[in-house]
This record gives structure tokens, sequence and C-alpha cells, in this order.
């Protein structure tokens, strides 16, 4: 079973449909209400809902997901009979299964309530129609390179005294979805130098993200939140409260985070925590959504 635990809540959305093939004359009973086994219709739709519900128990590697909507059409046609399933959840992975299972459920209580009068019914597909959410949703789309820097804060780490990992995780992650990193930088925990960085680096020819890692917590020489601040022309209290509460989820100290998150110009600033696991965390949540933003930073509206 693959571990979904880093993975954010988002909505889910998929629809399967189910074809049925059967004769003219089983339509007309059903029309009619003539079968045998009475309405299959409503006992069809319910079997569909119950197979959703219960996905994971007859498929193996499937999750339990927390369902919020499934529904169950059947449409009538002259030689068969249609079902489209639709599948809703705010969780970690997406519920196409659960579309398909309900779309096979509710074709196999049909097949078995029509039978008795009809032995030349054929399944004839199961197909997924659509799945939507999460991040294969939101690949970055650019019509040219996005650049990134990377600011590590670390007293020992400028000093050549403790090696960057958080530094060169977001660098990996960054990569990974095709954004340039423009430079990777490991200054001491001093407002002043961080300042004039974060100004550097959002000016002339500014970067697109600068993300920076270490010096967001309660110690004495914590201040990056304090210098990043200070060069903000506009905040981004949704990224911070994101971060946060996806966090605390997974470790009970994120509540002490004070990192913050904003623009200045046209460059995009965050702070994460300094920590490796705790940037991973951050950048699955983070990522690719915050790409999203570039486009409205620029001016393009909201990114399809």
């Amino acid at each position: 079973m693959r571990d979904v635990s880093q993975k954010p809540h988002t909505l889910r959305t998929a629809s399967a449909q189910a074809e049925l093939r059967c004769a003219p004359a089983t339509i007309g009973a059903i029309r009619s209400g003539t079968l045998p086994k009475a309405d299959p219709l409503p006992v069809a739709r319910v079997a569909g809902i119950q197979a959703a519900k219960n996905t994971s128990l007859l498929i193996p590697y499937c999750h339990q997901v927390p369902l919020d909507f499934v529904g169950v059409d059947i449409t009538l046609r002259e030689e068969g009979i249609t079902v489209v399933t639709s599948v809703k959840a705010v969780w970690k992975t997406g519920v196409e299964m659960e579309a398909l299972a309900a779309a096979s459920a509710a074709a196999l209580t049909l097949y078995d309530m029509l039978k008795i009068i009809d032995q030349t019914m054929e399944i004839t597909s199961i197909r997924l129609l659509e799945k939507r959410g999460g991040k294969s949703d939101h690949q970055l789309k650019e019509s040219r390179p996005v650049r990134a820097c990377i600011l590590v804060l670390s007293d020992a780490g400028s000093k050549g005294k403790r090696e960057d990992t958080s530094g060169q995780a977001i660098r990996d992650r960054l990569e990974a979805l095709g954004v340039t990193i423009a430079a990777l930088k490991i200054i001491p925990d001093d407002a002043g130098q961080i300042t004039a960085q974060l100004k550097e680096w959002s000016g002339a020819d500014p970067a697109d993200i600068i993300v920076t890692t270490g010096g967001t917590g309660l110690g004495p020489r914590d201040v990056t939140p304090e210098a990043t601040r200070s060069v903000l022309e506009r905040e981004l209290p949704g990224v911070e409260e994101v971060l946060r509460a996806h966090g605390q989820e997974r470790n009970p100290r994120s509540m002490l985070s004070r990192g913050v998150a904003g623009v200045r110009g046209k460059t995009i600033i965050v702070n994460l925590p300094g920590s490796r696991a705790a940037v991973n965390e951050s950048l699955d949540v983070l990522l690719p959504w915050l790409l999203h933003a570039l486009h409205m930073l620029r001016g393009e509206g909201h990114q399809e």
C-alpha cells in the first residue's frame, strides 16, 4: 500500500461509465415495471453507492477514503443501459477506483436482476471518464523558465561547520518541476545580511521565487521572519497558514514556526523551517500550487 501520509488534502473527483447491452424487450420490461425481481434501477444505484464506499475492501491496495459524495445515474437506451458514476472526496489520494467500482457494481446488479428475462446481455465496457484533483492537475506550464533563489540561514553552515541538507532538498524539489536555480547561498542568521540578500535577488533582474530555510523558530538568532517581513510589500498569509496547518498534523512543534511569505516586486518570498524533513513536508503542500501564483503576479490571471 502506497504511503500517502505526506500528501495534503485536496478535492478529488472522478467519474466512470459502464455499458450493458441487452435486448430491446428488456428495456421495455424495465419501463413497464413487469420484471420478476421488481425495479432494478434503484437497487443498482444503491449497489453502486455501497461499492464506492467499500472499494478498499474489494481492491487490496486501495486506501480507505472518506467519501463526501457518490452519484449513480442510469440511462435506458433502445438496446442497452448506461451507468455513469461520480465520486467526490477531500482527501490525500484520488477516487477513480471508487468511481469504477461503483459503475461495475451497478452494472453487475442490473445484470443479476435482468438475466432471468434476457440471456443475451453483455457488459461491454467499464471505463474511467475523468479524474481531477491532486498535483497532476497543477503541473508547471510556463511560457518562460521560472528562476528561483535559495537562501540558507545558518551560523554554523556559513562557517562550513554544518552540511547544508535543507537547501539541497529545496533545489532537488524545484528542479524536479523544471525550475531553474539561479543561486543557492548560505549566510549567517544576521538580519542585515538577510535583508540585503532578499533585496538583491528581488531587485534588478529579479528571481521569480526566493525560498529561505532556517531561522524561523524562537531562538535568539532566529530572525528570518522579521528580516523577511521588512522587505515584503504584500504578505501571503494563506501560505503561512497552510504550512503550519500541514506541519502540525505531522509534528506538534510546527506551531512554533514563525515563517512568513509574501511578495516584493515580481518575486514571491517564502520562509521554510531549517530541517530537511520540515522542508520536504512544506514543499509537499506548497508545490506545485505556489507556481500558479506567478501567473497572478504577472497579471495573467488564474492558470487552468
